[in-house]
């Protein structure tokens, strides 16, 4: 369960609307730390071979299904999953890629802005 903004948002529910769009082959939904929301509803998709998916099309299909609280404010395109001898989306190493992938872009942003986000006088 992810917990946003005070609100239960399931990912099975979440990844069920996702998965409705025709040009979704499969998906991962989890939650990843927020400043502002607590957790936020992060979906990471692959697409159908061949297609290209705009995310702000997904989130608009998703909305109209279950929501705007429910529906991802973070779409990953990703062309595998990582997935366990049996086959099973392995959520707990998206998160972890997820994660890493967010404290490096952090850590890139802080080395390009020697002020670190404070405005100089």
């Amino acid at each position: 369960m992810i917990i946003t903004g005070g609100y239960n948002v399931y990912s099975a529910e979440v990844e069920n609307a996702v998965m409705a769009h025709p040009s979704i082959r499969d998906c991962a939904v989890v939650g990843l730390p927020d400043e502002k929301w607590g957790e936020r509803v992060t979906a990471v998709v692959e697409v159908q071979p061949g297609i290209v998916l705009d995310p702000a099309e997904l989130t608009a299909f998703v909305k109209a299904r279950i929501g705007s609280v429910k529906a991802p404010k973070q779409i990953e395109l990703w062309t595998e999953s990582p997935r366990s001898r049996v086959g099973k989306v392995l959520k707990s190493e998206i998160k972890a890629q997820l994660r890493l992938s967010s404290r490096e872009e952090a850590a890139r942003e802080s080395r390009d802005d020697p002020c670190n986000g404070i405005d100089p006088p």
